[in-house]
């Protein structure tokens, strides 16, 4: 018997063959229940309703519900939200990772008066709530709705990727520094030429995920008037269509952060994937 089984075998019983026959019938009784229960849901949202002036309205999956989006105006409207979604997310992606390295170096410091606050400022920007940075810097500064919603994410998660990279150059071997400095390199040679790469790498997960917290976060910006996916979506709403299309809004937008948010994963994979090969 092998050591994993040893150890398995000390933390818990095997299960016999009444256990395994009880755990599979529990497992099929609760993804019976989970299909059931979204069944039932989709029959509450899709059945006709009685409003209050004693007509009905057609089921929320009703063509009549999704007609709307036919028209090529609407999409127009939709577009820009997204554009404008992106133009913050990216802009605030660029800066929060070249602010995430700063923080990073200055975390990593051998001085202590450099590192300290760096620390104390790292858990103040990671502790602070996103929309209430945005407020501030709107309010305080008068920098703009874009600016405000790019400024804010900047720190909150630029902050998150330096603390991230800190991690990763720590949990470097110690040999990597010195090998660097053997060969003639300053400090800082070696850690952007040697350790940073292998940090980010190391990383990029937590760096990915981040920035897809960041591409949602944008949505904040509807609260200072940044007219991002949302607000986009919501104005339009409001304004001409009224509240007989607001599951469909919130459904077209729901759909179109997932794309987003999904294919900027599929792409930090391929960028993992590519970059593993070449060092390979």
């Amino acid at each position: 018997m092998g050591d994993g089984q040893v150890s398995n075998s000390v933390l818990f019983d095997a299960p016999g063959p009444r256990a395994k026959r009880l755990s599979r019938i529990l497992s099929i009784g609760f993804g019976a229940l989970v299909i059931g229960g979204l069944g039932y849901l989709i029959y509450l949202l899709a059945r006709e309703r009685e409003i209050f002036n004693g007509t009905t309205q057609p089921g929320l999956f009703d063509s009549s519900r999704w007609d709307i989006f036919e028209d090529p105006a609407l999409w127009g409207f939709i577009g820009q939200g997204v554009i404008n979604t992106l133009t913050a997310a990216g802009i605030a992606a660029v800066l929060a990772i070249i602010f995430g390295v700063v923080m990073a170096l200055l975390r990593t410091s051998n001085r202590v008066w450099i590192r300290i606050p760096t620390s104390a400022l790292l858990e103040l920007l990671r502790g602070m709530p996103v929309l209430l940075m945005m407020l501030f810097i709107l309010l305080s500064f008068s920098t703009g709705a874009l600016w405000a919603v790019v400024i804010a994410l900047t720190l909150y998660n630029g902050a998150i990727i330096g603390e991230a990279l800190r991690a990763g150059l720590t949990a470097l071997p110690k040999g990597q520094d010195e090998a660097g400095l053997s060969l003639g390199m300053t400090r800082m040679q070696s850690m952007f030429l040697i350790q940073f790469p292998q940090a980010f790498r190391q990383m990029l997960p937590v760096i990915v995920a981040q920035l897809v917290v960041l591409l949602k976060d944008t949505s904040l910006g509807f609260i200072v008037g940044y007219p991002e996916l949302l607000r986009s979506t919501m104005n339009n709403l409001s304004s001409f269509f009224g509240s007989r299309y607001t599951f469909s809004f919130f459904m077209v937008t729901l759909a179109i952060y997932l794309a987003m948010n999904i294919s900027l994963s599929i792409f930090a994979r391929y960028v993992a994937k590519k970059t593993s090969s070449v060092q390979s």
